[in-house]
């Protein structure tokens, strides 16, 4: 599977940008957000990548951003969302605006997007706000960047105690964010869930 492309831009269109990497040109759709991120023609650029495959096509996506992908791949599993009304709602909304909406319900702010009518909108949200808060791209509270925990990490694991103590991913989450930002990168679990619990609660 092709998961990045670094070469130089060969051309752009409305949804699609040619990169040439060492003489080979691929050819990867594109949101409107990813497009205006790569610079112009002829510049290096550097594209983070999702693969699909269906019975009749093969087609590469292309993102700016790891996150952006993320939330792609998040979108088209959502029943009657596919890969060009994901890059859509990726145009419409930053991955920070969209992981708020999910978690906060707004399904309106998602229905912004091009071919998104209310009921696709609201089925969207209903079936990612539980997880918004281990989603990337949002803020915390205080306006702090939520980050996306690595697997099997302190703060990752700290935000499943969290949970499995019944607070929302989303307060969880925020909670260990800002545990970890008082307590620095190297904190142990039981450190990070003491702050965090104080935190949350508070």
């Amino acid at each position: 599977m092709i998961a990045k492309l670094k070469g130089r831009l060969d051309e752009t269109g409305e949804d699609w940008a040619i990169v040439d990497v060492g003489g080979v040109g691929y050819l990867v759709h594109c949101s409107a957000r990813t497009l205006s991120a790569l610079g112009e023609v002829g510049e290096a650029c550097t594209v983070h990548t999702d693969l699909q495959v269906s019975e009749n096509d093969m087609r590469l996506l292309g993102f700016a951003q790891g996150e952006e992908r993320d939330w792609f791949r998040l979108l088209t599993n959502v029943q009657g969302v596919g890969s060009k009304v994901a890059l859509a709602i990726l145009s419409a909304l930053s991955t920070g605006e969209l992981r708020d909406a999910c978690a906060g319900g707004d399904a309106a702010q998602v229905a912004r997007a091009n071919g998104v009518g209310p009921k696709l909108a609201g089925r969207i949200v209903n079936e990612l706000k539980d997880k918004a808060g281990a989603l990337p791209g949002g803020s915390g509270a205080g306006g702090m960047a939520a980050k996306m925990a690595p697997a099997g990490s302190a703060s990752a694991d700290a935000v499943s105690a969290l949970e499995n103590l019944g607070f929302k991913p989303a307060i969880a989450a925020q909670a260990v964010d800002r545990a970890q930002a008082e307590l620095g990168e190297d904190a142990g679990e039981s450190e990070l869930i003491r702050v965090a619990l104080k935190r949350a609660a508070g």
